[in-house]
């Protein structure tokens, strides 16, 4: 009900005119033969080069289905758009963390109903004890009396239903 209404979803970013030189370097770096596009390798190597990781083979093989067809490989505009969704993805997954942690006061890794309770008398006073506990019992997924991050994330993510 309550995360249904919130509508949670990551906003759009736009990468400064610094970032999005440094994802053009890293495109013409991995385009070592200058051919004008990314092959499956040369895109994990950029993405270890950005992110830090080196993809698994099933978000290379999403990235790669996801590309025109009637190309050899991932072109700039087409690796900029992946990127910056990434990115988006990567800031939405960081602000989600730290207002799950702001919530954990106690720094156990998971939130009480006692931790809603403080939050929500903070952020919204006037809201009613039992929509508070209806939304703790909403996303409390397996009603084990403690919200983790994995359940807070679930329901800012999935929670539009």
């Amino acid at each position: 009900m309550f995360f249904s209404q919130a509508g949670a979803q990551p906003r759009t970013w736009e990468a400064s005119p610094s970032e999005h030189k440094k994802w053009v370097e890293v495109f013409k770096a991995c385009d070592e033969d200058n051919k004008g596009y990314l092959s499956r390798e040369d895109f994990k190597v950029a993405v270890v080069m950005l992110f830090g990781y080196k993809p698994s083979k099933i978000e290379a093989d999403a990235v790669m289905s996801s590309v025109n067809p009637n190309t050899s490989g991932i072109s700039l505009e087409e690796f900029l758009s992946i990127v910056r969704k990434k990115k988006e993805a990567q800031l939405y997954w960081n602000e989600m963390r730290h207002i799950f942690t702001a919530f954990d006061r106690h720094y156990r890794g998971y939130l009480t109903l006692e931790d809603f309770q403080k939050a929500f008398k903070q952020v919204a006073p006037r809201l009613p004890e039992r929509i508070v506990l209806e939304v703790f019992r909403e996303v409390d997924q397996d009603s084990d009396g403690h919200v983790s991050f994995k359940d807070f994330e679930y329901a800012m993510n999935y929670g539009q239903t």
